[in-house]
């Protein structure tokens, strides 16, 4: 088994420190780059150089769950490193593997490495799912991944639309881009997903991201932390 290629940010020198000592004792991991800030880890979020980001999530300027963010467009797996239990559901609507409350132990690590490598296992070769099974108010509801044009979490309730319809669903944001894919759906914000597919312009915004405008009209957030990323993937 290859040895993971891990970077470390934590804007605490010693809490970092700590953290590569304890990689470094085990032995399987190689580390990558020891960053002091989300700007920072942004230049080795290289899913060909890395196979995850340990990020503390209080920093200054970007946050962990801000580079998280861009980590999942580009397909990089976090594990967030906090003092602080109310980032819990902030963390797992990143998608992140594990969440990890300071001071981390070596056994702790273990486990959720264990927990990556689970999670990225090769699938058995089979076709895409046709279609994708909500549920919506009891009922469920079939939908071809392709006419998904985005989700959305409101704080409260997870919509899922199409260009004809909207749908309240039972799922959470996280759940729903596990099932649907990447092929069709990107983290574009905590609080979205969009297919690039039905995207028709992007209307930047002053605080540098942009809202994503579909050809149905609907209009998508997009954060100023995968802006960047978006406008690669779209060729601009």
């Amino acid at each position: 088994m290859s040895p993971l290629r891990v970077v470390v940010a934590d804007d605490e020198k010693m809490a970092r420190k700590r953290v590569t000592r304890l990689l470094e004792s085990l032995g399987d991991v190689t580390l990558v780059a020891e960053c002091r800030s989300g700007e920072e880890v942004l230049k080795h979020l290289d899913p060909a150089q890395v196979d995850v980001a340990l990020l503390d999530i209080d920093m200054p300027g970007m946050s962990g769950l801000e580079v998280a963010q861009v980590a999942a467009l580009r397909g990089v797996p976090v594990i967030f490193l906090t003092a602080h239990e109310q980032h819990a559901v902030a963390a797992f609507e990143q998608q992140a593997v594990h969440y990890l409350l300071k001071p981390v132990d070596a056994a702790q690590l273990v486990r959720a490495f264990e927990r990556l490598r689970g999670r990225t296992k090769p699938a058995p070769a089979g076709p895409l799912p046709t279609r994708v099974a909500l549920t919506v108010r009891g009922d469920v509801v079939l939908l071809a991944p392709a006419d998904i044009t985005h989700a959305v979490y409101d704080g409260e309730l997870v919509s899922v639309h199409t260009a004809q319809h909207g749908y309240i669903t039972d799922e959470s944001l996280q759940e729903l881009e596990a099932r649907i894919g990447s092929e069709h759906m990107l983290r574009v914000h905590r609080r979205a997903l969009l297919n690039l597919a039905h995207v028709e312009r992007l209307r930047s915004q002053p605080s540098g991201g942009y809202v994503a405008v579909l050809r149905s009209g609907a209009e998508v957030p997009v954060s100023r932390q995968v802006a960047r990323d978006l406008r690669k993937r779209l060729g601009v």
